[in-house]
């Protein structure tokens, strides 16, 4: 997926501007005159992964097409307390405006790739990925996701219209797995869509349940131990792919990935992270 140039980078930063400009920065109007020239730079407090730059770029175009950025260190990159990822020269007022949102960007973004990074690297070695969930920030999850991608992760569904996902409480309310599965095959076929199909599970019964069904892509392990995963790979036999989930901490995950699941999805490289310490400052 192309995030910088997707629709929603532009409504992100046009959404940040008005809501953090509002009718002007009164104290840049105030206190800097209108034809003062400025170069500052951005300086990286933490170690981790950096992510944020580009979006930085596209922020600045937007504010002001003046401000030239210099980039010295790009998405993805392993950076170290010290660091300076670019610098920013143009109108005084204006770095001033863009400060703090684009800074509140490149600390979040940074901090969920580094994140990420760290989890990816203890599956490194198997065949398993890691993947995001829904579990964002409500109206940035294109930048939570976008700094999974950085970080090395995989993205998975951007939100209930882009896969079918029928997890515990869709088929305890449509009447069981079955039931809901059929129901959801007649639905896409009446409306002519071409959507993968992922059901979750609790036990090895409804693993089995899934399986008699067909017609699925993945299935999800919820909240199962490790035997018991192990158990439902070797029924699954490739038929799907697999998915485990609920629970996930970066000390059972080595031991999930060996029991030869596709995936595992972990909704705490969005929603449990610290953010790096960034500032951006006068040169």
């Amino acid at each position: 997926m192309d995030f910088l140039h997707h629709k929603e980078t532009d409504r992100i930063i046009h959404d940040a501007f008005r809501e953090d400009i509002g009718t002007g920065d009164v104290t840049a109007l105030s206190t800097i005159a209108a034809n003062n020239i400025s170069k500052a730079k951005c300086l990286i407090k933490d170690d981790g992964i950096l992510a944020g730059v580009a979006f930085t770029q596209r922020a600045f175009q937007l504010l002001d097409p003046t401000l030239e950025m210099e980039i010295l260190l790009t998405d993805g990159t392993p950076v170290k307390k010290g660091d300076i990822a670019f610098f920013v020269s143009g109108k005084t007022r204006s770095i001033l405006s863009a400060e703090r949102v684009i800074l509140n960007v490149m600390q979040r973004m940074s901090g969920i790739a580094t994140q990420t990074q760290k989890i990816v690297k203890l599956l490194e070695g198997t065949k398993c990925r890691v993947l995001d969930t829904r579990k964002t920030t409500p109206l940035i999850r294109h930048l939570e996701k976008w700094a999974v991608s950085i970080g090395g992760g995989t993205n998975h569904r951007f939100g209930l219209y882009d896969m079918v996902m029928i997890k515990d409480n869709h088929h305890d309310y449509a009447g069981g797995i079955t039931a809901a599965v059929t129901a959801c095959k007649q639905y896409l076929t009446e409306n002519n869509l071409s959507l993968r199909i992922e059901v979750e599970t609790r036990n090895l019964a409804e693993v089995a349940e899934v399986l008699a069904i067909g017609g699925i892509d993945v299935i999800m392990l919820d909240n199962m131990d490790i035997e018991t995963m192990r158990k439902a790979v070797e029924m699954i036999d490739g038929q799907v792919e697999v998915e485990a989930s609920g629970g996930i901490t970066a000390e059972t995950i080595p031991a999930i990935a060996a029991t030869g699941v596709d995936f595992i999805s972990m909704g705490a490289l969005t929603h449990s992270v610290k953010s790096l310490d960034i500032s951006l400052k006068a040169v």
